[in-house]
């Protein structure tokens, strides 16, 4: 479950990149998406409707993304508490080795 999971999170984490990759720049030319008048069409594939289309497509793409992501700290047990060895006691120190006395015959 948890591997079928991780890949749908990677294939939405991967069109979450394309779709943000697409949209017009705010700031100057450097989007993909071209200008806002784009000749006398109106309808679906404007600058505007495009542009909400994309916002509307990213905005459930970063929804589905945070969903898988949470269910998968869910299923891999990110609720465990991890363990630290300055936790765990001390193990107890070998004792030293003495040495073999030989015997006197």
């Amino acid at each position: 479950m948890a591997q079928v999971l991780l890949v749908v999170h990677m294939l939405i984490a991967l069109a979450l990149v394309i779709i943000i990759l697409l949209q017009r720049s705010e700031g100057g030319a450097l989007g993909i998406g071209g200008g806002a008048g784009s000749g006398g069409m109106s309808g679906f594939l404007t600058g505007r409707g495009q542009a909400n289309l994309l916002t509307r497509t990213t905005a459930i793409l970063a929804a589905c993304f945070v969903v898988t992501s949470l269910t998968l700290v869910h299923l891999t047990g990110g609720a465990v508490k991890p363990r630290s060895i300055l936790d765990q006691p001390p193990a107890a120190p070998a004792a030293p080795a003495t040495p073999a006395v030989p015997q006197a015959n």
